[in-house]
């Protein structure tokens, strides 16, 4: 690991025979259950293909600013679009960031018996003047979703469940992709980039900008910083995946701190998670896991539930009040009604 703080996972061991493979998983396990968050290597995703998402996200951001806002989440009840900076909020406080949420292309769903989180599927909102994006960010969601796909497949070897648990369990993948850019500020001490938080779902692979700091884990109650590695994401799990194992994997907190100006930095986070009707069962851990686990953190202003499109629509409405007021104040009010009576 040398200086870094964070252990890397090189994920090429799996085509390595069976002891590589072997080795692959103990180490994923390891990881996980120490720190839930890992660099990963060996994932087959090309310096071009890196060197492209870059240039696709460095274009958007210097659009001209009504060709960004053309296509602002406001405008989206499905909360996708442009966000402009300040107008995302981790733990009620300002992130200072601009980025664009892509999700599942979809239809939207017109059918008031629908569950709540079925507000959150629909279409995407791309930029006319930059139709290169969809092409890349398209390129970016296939590959990337192979290489969850084969991370899900070695952790549930790891955990003593069949090779197929999470691909039975999944359905069709709820997916999002975060282009994002922190700008400087000049403020004497860093400005939150991103708050302090654990991921709602249960994979995210993060690409960073190459050299550029910033992300922060918290390790035994401190904040380690976790720069970028050259050809390597950093990997965490989520709340969801802490829960199916009881708490022998852990979801760990994280932050991002804004650049001095008049630096700035480019991140792109990859979450896979479960079609939003799913649930992930409990896994039935080996005993010798089982009596490691340390049960689901427990956090009363922040339930996770099993069935994923609740965490992901708690996880939306929070995030974007101004998308949440203008679309889904029914909701609001719901949550606010249902508050009050279990405090009262």
């Amino acid at each position: 690991m040398s200086d870094l703080s964070l252990p890397i996972l090189d994920l090429s061991l799996l085509d390595r025979g069976p002891e590589g493979a072997a080795r692959f998983r103990d180490e994923l396990r390891a990881a996980t259950h120490d720190v839930g968050f890992f660099y990963l290597s060996g994932t087959g995703v090309t310096r071009g293909l890196e060197a492209r998402l870059h240039r696709a996200a460095r274009d958007f951001f210097a659009l001209p600013e009504p060709d960004k806002l053309a296509i602002e989440n406001v405008n989206s009840p499905h909360f996708r679009g442009y966000t402009r900076i300040g107008g995302e909020r981790t733990q009620g406080r300002v992130d200072w960031r601009e980025q664009i949420d892509i999700g599942p292309e979809r239809e939207a769903i017109d059918d008031p018996d629908a569950p709540d989180f079925a507000r959150l599927i629909g279409p995407n909102l791309w930029p006319e003047a930059q139709p290169e994006l969809r092409e890349v960010v398209s390129e970016w969601h296939d590959h990337l979703s192979g290489v969850a796909r084969r991370l899900l497949r070695a952790w549930a070897l790891s955990l003593g469940a069949p090779e197929t648990y999470f691909d039975e369990h999944f359905g069709e993948p709820s997916t999002l992709i975060k282009i994002v850019r922190y700008p400087g500020k000049e403020d004497p001490t860093p400005q939150q980039g991103v708050g302090a938080h654990k991921d709602s779902g249960v994979l995210t692979l993060l690409w960073i900008e190459p050299g550029k700091g910033g992300l922060q884990v918290e390790r035994d109650g401190e904040w380690v910083d976790a720069p970028p590695v050259p050809g390597a994401f950093v990997v965490n799990i989520g709340e969801m995946l802490e829960y199916a194992t009881q708490g022998y994997l852990i979801a760990t907190k994280h932050r991002v701190t804004s650049p001095r100006s008049p630096d700035d930095r480019i991140s792109v986070p990859f979450f896979f998670n479960p079609a939003l009707d799913k649930r992930l069962p409990l896994i039935e851990l080996p005993p010798e896991l089982a009596a490691r686990a340390r049960g689901v953190t427990h956090d009363p202003s922040n339930p996770i539930h099993s069935l994923y499109g609740e965490n992901a629509l708690k996880s939306r409405l929070r995030a974007h009040p101004d998308v949440a007021e203008r679309w889904h104040s029914d909701l609001l009010a719901a949550r606010a009604a249902a508050s009050g009576s279990a405090t009262a």
